[in-house]
């Protein structure tokens, strides 16, 4: 199987013994804690499920920095976004060496993780709005991406960290979230040699069913992983729980057995195109996939972003020998109406705009909302159906 991002072998950071466990739990209550942020507690999931290996903590400002400037730590592991705790308040762990982070997106704020301090430093403004140009190619508040970061605050808080819980994730999505180390035994418990990574953060539609058909196919893989984001979006974007009912009943129909597994990570979408897509190519290797499927806009937002950007910084900003995981580049997919299939309008020959299906995000929710499915071209009936009655009902 392909090695993990940095390391011979996965590192969760998550804490599974249990006597280990109750111990820590024990000492969190008299040390020193911080409520974390969703997002520097989205980190700690990923770092705890092994997604984020070889890092064992927060990055101090010198790594945070180096990464969003030049793609590496100072010693010179590749990795493409800061993982940073950023806080606004640093009073109650002033001085404190060992402290406790408590989870911002679980009633009752439970410790989810221990923290040995390295450092807490002080980020200027320049500095936070250096590194968001640098992630997210804009500083334009618009952006949810930036928003979020530049409001994060500017005290950086590093160290390593023990991982006690992975929030609210194992609870609220037991059959879909997996840790990178689960999905590699169950690739090998499949026996996949080759494996495909599809990200999605909505419903899959007929255009990205069949881009999962072409890479399995012209890649000749065992199998694709779905990999769904469940953890917080921006607003207007369709539920988690939505997302997977539609992928299961899609899968369940149209794809022969054993060639599809529908798994899910914790995260915050950062909505940060071409830097989020070496990210996803990072952690999709942790979890033992050899492709990934880039496509058009991969992990953008608006207009902030070339269509393709997110393919070509692999090759011009990605050193030959940084990652393993190969990438799948594809085009837009749609319906030919001359061919009667699905196809990447890059390779559809005497074809014009009005020759495929399609659809705005924008015409596609007002269609069910109105209870209208969309074309069996764009959409399966089975899916469209699960989608027309969350609309309806969200909009009653």
């Amino acid at each position: 199987m392909i090695k993990p991002h940095g390391s011979d072998t996965l590192n969760s950071l998550l804490i599974t013994d249990n006597d280990k466990l109750q111990q820590l739990l024990t000492e969190a209550e008299s040390l020193p804690s911080l409520l974390l942020n969703s997002a520097a507690a989205a980190n700690a999931v990923m770092m705890g499920g092994g997604y984020f290996n070889p890092l064992k903590g927060y990055m101090n400002l010198a790594d945070s920095l180096s990464v969003a400037e030049n793609l590496h730590t100072q010693d010179g592991l590749f990795w493409p976004v800061p993982v940073v705790n950023l806080v606004k308040d640093v009073s109650a762990i002033e001085g404190a060496s060992r402290i406790a982070l408590r989870d911002p997106n679980t009633e009752g704020n439970p410790v989810m993780a221990i923290m040995n301090v390295t450092a807490i430093e002080t980020v200027t403004d320049a500095q936070i709005n250096g590194m968001a140009e640098q992630i997210f190619a804009t500083l334009d508040l618009q952006h949810p991406g930036v928003a979020t970061f530049t409001g994060l605050g500017n005290h950086l808080v590093s160290g390593d960290i023990q991982v006690l819980s992975l929030s609210y994730f194992q609870a609220d999505f037991p059959d879909t979230f997996r840790t990178a180390g689960e999905i590699r035994d169950e690739i090998a418990q499949r026996g996949w040699k080759k494996v495909v990574a599809f990200q999605t953060r909505n419903p899959m539609h007929r255009a990205h069913e069949e881009l999962c058909h072409m890479a399995m196919e012209r890649l000749g893989a065992d199998g694709v992983v779905v990999h769904m984001l469940l953890g917080k979006l921006k607003q207007g974007d369709i539920p988690a729980s939505v997302r997977e009912d539609c992928i299961r009943k899609m899968v369940e129909l149209y794809f022969p057995a054993n060639s599809v597994m529908v798994t899910g990570y914790g995260f915050d979408m950062l909505y940060a195109g071409p830097r989020e897509a070496l990210l996803h190519a990072v952690f999709r290797q942790n979890m033992g996939c050899t492709h990934l499927i880039v496509g058009r806009d991969h992990a953008g937002v608006g207009d902030y972003y070339g269509a393709f950007d997110a393919q070509t910084i692999f090759a011009d900003k990605v050193p030959t020998d940084a990652l393993e995981i190969e990438i799948f580049n594809a085009d837009h997919t749609a319906f030919s109406k001359k061919l009667g299939r699905v196809v990447m309008m890059n390779e559809a020959e005497d074809h014009i705009k009005d020759d495929f299906i399609l659809l705005s995000g924008t015409k596609v929710r007002q269609m069910l909302g109105d209870g209208i499915a969309p074309p069996p071209e764009f959409s399966r009936p089975e899916v469209a159906k699960i989608l027309m009655d969350y609309y309806q009902l969200d909009s009653a």
